[in-house]
């Protein structure tokens, strides 16, 4: 039978990250492309005993149907480290439970947007919400990512033409590039959008993840009026796949996204939600975070310095201060079918998959030269061969 789809989905396409790491199942492929934790620096063991003990203390509300809102508790106790954070203001703030930071996400753009409004986001950025924006067929533009940020003059270009209903920010170690905004650059941006009448939503997933350098304050904590929506989960220090996320924003937000989200899954699944509870009233949160900063710096350093020794010094990369990624950029004048030609021979020659830049750019006809590398989820021996591997690939191609 030959299907006719909806126009919300016949134009969109399987993740190119999603289809690379289908190379990562055969054992002979050094994967450098994934965006997953660091599986040592995940409490396995903690979440087994806890998981022991919900299903012995609470079965009957881990395996039954919940509140759309989230686990009254955890949902508490993220409030809690909001605050303290400067995020959550009760006075006109409330926060729910998703299923990931990605449901926060598209649920952001489902309850804001219209067909044929506009959503800028950095150029290039994070694949997984931009098909979600895209599914609402809206006018998607990108602004450039800068080493500190956002464009800032390109951003309020863009803001003046009009009808931008959403700004989509990754201010902390972005995906792909690993750039962190800077605080002027926030407070800048924050003010261009909310003079625009603009919705910021700021995605942070990685935040708890800085091993260098000092914080820097969420665009959040300078919102007075709701015109920030930041979104958060505990994929990236607990577990991807027990998928919870949250959002805080305005009241009013909220309680739209509540009633979009009971469309989609209902609520977030109960026995997530109390590991999540649990595991965050059971143990030193700053302790345990901070230790995962060590796992990070090591992880990070051993593919820096591998990549000063081994590639072209024609390639720039980024130097995260946290996250999980760096951003590699060939030289001044390569096309993006070569790069996606190194890409592509890299992972078909050399058994080493890396992600294509062009997986993050807004637009399929985008110039690209970049590729990102993953240093959290290979083993320090692969991270070590890996990055050889690509090294050599890299002076063939472009020189010493």
């Amino acid at each position: 039978m030959e299907f006719k789809f909806s126009d919300k989905v016949s134009g969109l396409q399987a993740s190119a990250i999603r289809e690379i790491l289908k190379y990562s199942a055969d054992p002979s492929v050094i994967s450098l492309a994934a965006g997953s934790p660091a599986p040592e620096a995940l409490p396995f063991k903690e979440l087994e005993k806890l998981s022991a003990q919900i299903l012995a203390d609470e079965p009957s509300i881990a395996f039954q149907y919940g509140v759309t809102e989230g686990y009254t508790p955890l949902r508490e106790e993220v409030k809690k480290m909001l605050a303290e954070r400067g995020v959550y203001d009760p006075e006109y703030d409330d926060v729910i439970i998703t299923s990931g930071a990605q449901q926060a996400n598209e649920l952001a753009a489902k309850v804001l947007c219209n067909e044929g409004d506009t959503i800028l986001a950095e150029s290039p950025s994070f694949i997984g919400s931009l098909n979600a924006f895209r599914s609402y067929h809206v006018d998607l533009q990108g602004v450039t990512l800068l080493d500190d940020g956002i464009d800032l003059d390109e951003l309020e270009e863009k803001l003046k033409a009009g009808n931008v209903k959403l700004v989509y920010l990754i201010p902390n170690f972005q995906n792909p590039t690993g750039k962190t905004m800077s605080w002027d650059k926030r407070l800048l941006a924050y003010a261009k959008c909310h003079k625009y009448g603009a919705v910021i939503l700021e995605d942070n997933p990685y935040g708890d993840l800085r091993f260098a350098g000092e914080d820097i304050k969420s665009i959040k904590t300078l919102d007075t009026d709701g015109s920030v929506i930041y979104s958060g989960t505990f994929s990236k220090i607990l577990s991807p796949g027990i998928r919870v996320g949250y959002v805080c924003a305005h009241k009013d937000i909220i309680q739209k996204m509540v009633v979009c989200k009971q469309v989609a899954d209902v609520h977030t699944a109960m026995w997530s939600q109390m590991l999540c509870y649990r595991f965050m009233t059971t143990h030193n949160m700053n302790e345990f975070i901070e230790g995962l900063h060590g796992v990070y710096a090591k992880k990070c350093k051993l593919m820096l310095d591998g990549i000063a020794e081994h590639f072209s010094s024609r390639i720039e990369c980024t130097k995260p201060e946290g996250g999980l990624f760096i951003w590699c950029t060939l030289p001044e004048g390569t096309t993006t079918q070569q790069m996606v030609d190194f890409c592509t021979s890299a992972v078909r020659d050399h058994k080493v998959a890396i992600v294509p830049g062009t997986a993050f750019s807004i637009r399929d006809t985008d110039e690209c030269r970049s590729f990102r590398l993953n240093f959290s989820t290979p083993t320090d021996a692969n991270i070590v061969r890996g990055i050889e591997i690509l090294g050599k690939l890299s002076k063939e191609m472009f020189g010493e």
